[in-house]
């Protein structure tokens, strides 16, 4: 199984004469511990401690023989931002509109970035670094946040929460020149280097070259990151702070190679875990020391944790529960994800596991999973899999990422770690199905899944205001249940007791926009079966109100044979106000390719904006329209 991290930074050393000094406060004059969060970026649970042969970890081995070792802690999302906007809050990002990666999300009102309810009660908080949560950084959460951050800024024995992130590992350093390479990982010993032909390799991976140089580099990457933090350990203990400390070792997300980070699979969404316990706060430890805990932990219980290990009443928005400290609550039964766009291509996947099988519901099923994103293709491994697969070579497993997707997936992770085996259609596995399908439309109807707006209309429905607040005030302005009925159209099987023409009509007529959204996006979804006469409708709705319809409107016209009729609409599109209405269009007049030959003009302008998901994907318009 594998997990993962992100984060940032070095610990800089401080004069002799001020570590004497810090050395000598205690914070259990207060009763409380110190916390803190050792973390990194995009690695899974690739360490000696977790089983993983190709590991050399000795730092972190040593840390989780001294802690508790969690096997089932995951992230909600393969992918930083939104990962961290959980973090912060203690919410899904999805329930307050931050479930996409690199958005502007708003606060709701009175919910903080959690370290501010530590700071209310005398801890001194600190971050270094990053920060990248979705959200405008909370002013009132960190004493000191940057890159000099550290415990030691605070007075005299005064209880700490501490983040040390670590950017190593991320995957831009996988890729790395050489040169640069080499520069990152230079205090690795000969032995600790990889011989790229014996690493392990998935197989979702074609074994090639490229992608066995990328899996040895990943690892080298991590022995790196094992020496940064065994520093930031030793610093505690010789601060004379360990005793009183309670450390957190953890991955913001799964590792950074194709079809692991962004996606909703364990590789993408499973992260290593490591909890130490001081000796004077081991009477907060579920467990002893080089224990092994099997409780299911998701990031949005990260925050309500550490508020109930620092003594600190959680806050009745956060939708986490404690795993740890006096309000420590029963271990949950399930850990839900999702996934919304990725960068400059759109997507909606939501998630949901137990301990043993993993449900996961796509929303575009029509959308291949390996669509084409920018960052994720400058890694060798996605340009020597995508060549395989232009030459009609790989196994099934491999081709199935440039593949569609099903609506439903469902994996038995014990049986089936890589995920690679969907059970869904397996009459031996329908209570799993029904059982796991029930839970995710429940999690989605309790927190209030604000992802059934396209992004464009989201933001234009709620200007101005927070999400989350805006449809607790006005819940007709989100007829949640209404678009999840209709959402389940996109599925060519769904019947819809007979009537589903009918059905669509409603859909494209309705008064909301964001349902005639769906009503076409189920259209375009399942045209194998739609009947021409839909193409009449599709004409008239790229006149519709609302931008985002008739971009969905076009999309269905492509699918029924008409894309040239659709590129007027698009190219306005691409002027609208709206940047996520112009990224919806650009990417669809993208996967026209020679089609679109007339919109070259407008690729070449947009491939020099400053909006660099529109210039992504008008770089790779062109380089189609050249070949």
């Amino acid at each position: 199984m594998l997990a993962l991290l992100c984060t940032v930074a070095v610990v800089a050393a401080q004069p002799p004469a001020a570590q004497d000094e810090v050395a000598q406060e205690r914070s259990v004059e207060t009763n409380r511990p110190n916390i803190l969060w050792i973390t990194c970026e995009d690695i899974s649970a690739h360490l000696g401690s977790y089983g993983c042969a190709d590991a050399i970890t000795p730092a972190l081995d040593r840390l989780a023989a001294e802690g508790v070792r969690y096997s089932q802690a995951f992230a909600p999302i393969g992918v930083c931002a939104p990962a961290r906007s959980c973090l912060i809050t203690g919410m899904y990002p999805n329930s307050i509109g931050t479930q996409h990666m690199r958005c502007r999300g708003r606060w709701p009102a009175g919910v903080r970035g959690f370290p501010a309810w530590l700071r209310d009660t005398g801890y001194f908080t600190s971050n270094r670094r990053k920060t990248d949560y979705n959200l405008p950084v909370p002013q009132d959460a960190w004493d000191r946040n940057g890159g000099k951050a550290h415990w030691r800024q605070r007075k005299a024995g005064q209880p700490f929460f501490s983040v040390i992130n670590f950017t190593t590992t991320h995957e831009s350093g996988i890729r790395l020149a050489s040169n640069r390479f080499a520069k990152r990982t230079s205090q690795l010993a000969p032995h600790e280097r990889r011989d790229p032909t014996s690493i392990a390799i998935p197989p979702y991976h074609p074994d090639l070259p490229a992608v066995r140089r990328d899996w040895a580099n990943y690892h080298e990457l991590i022995t790196a990151l094992d020496k940064q933090v065994a520093e930031v350990v030793e610093q505690l203990a010789d601060d004379g702070l360990a005793d009183d400390t309670i450390v957190f070792f953890f991955s913001d997300h799964g590792a950074g190679m194709p079809r692991s980070k962004r996606w909703l699979f364990d590789s993408g969404m499973h992260v290593p875990l490591i909890v130490r316990f001081g000796k004077n706060v081991a009477h907060l430890a579920p467990s002893g020391a080089g224990t092994t805990s099997k409780r299911l932990v998701s990031f949005v219980d990260f925050a309500a944790t550490v508020l109930s290990l620092g003594g600190v009443e959680v806050p009745d928005y956060m939708q986490g529960v404690p795993f740890l400290g006096a309000s420590q609550s029963a271990p949950r039964r399930y850990v839900h994800g999702f996934r919304g766009r990725m960068d400059e291509r759109f997507d909606m996947q939501r998630a949901v596991r137990d301990e043993r099988y993993k449900y996961i519901r796509n929303f575009r099923p029509h959308r291949r999973w390996a669509q084409h994103i920018d960052y994720m293709w400058q890694m060798p491994t996605m340009r020597a899999w995508q060549r395989l697969m232009q030459e009609g070579r790989g196994t099934t497993e491999q081709r199935r990422f440039f593949a569609t997707k099903p609506i439903e997936e469902l994996y038995d992770t014990w049986a089936d770690p890589h995920e690679l085996n969907n059970l869904a259609a397996r009459p031996d596995h329908a209570l799993s199905l029904i059982r796991l399908r029930g839970e995710l439309a429940r999690w989605m109807h309790q927190v209030v899944d604000l992802g059934l707006l396209p992004e464009a209309e989201l933001r234009r429905r709620y200007a101005g205001r927070s999400e989350y607040d805006a449809v607790r005030a006005d819940p007709a302005s989100y007829p949640l249940a209404e678009l999840l009925d209709a959402a389940r159209l996109v599925d060519p099987a769904a019947s819809d007791g007979g009537d589903v023409d009918n059905r669509l009509h409603a859909l494209i007529v309705h008064a909301d926009p964001a349902m005639r959204w769906w009503g076409w996006t189920a259209i375009a979804a399942r045209v194998q079966s739609s009947s021409k006469s839909w193409i009449e409708s599709a004409r008239k709705a790229l006149t519709d109100p609302s931008p985002t319809v008739r971009i969905a409107a076009a999309e269905a016209l492509c699918r029924l044979g008409h894309p040239s009729e659709t590129l007027p609409t698009l190219l306005a599109a691409t002027h609208g106000e709206s940047e996520w209405d112009a990224l919806r269009a650009l990417t669809l007049a993208d996967r026209l390719d020679g089609a679109a030959e007339s919109m070259r003009t407008v690729f070449e302008k947009l491939a020099a904006s400053k909006t660099k998901y529109l210039a992504r994907v008008a770089k790779k318009a062109l380089a189609d329209l050249d070949r």
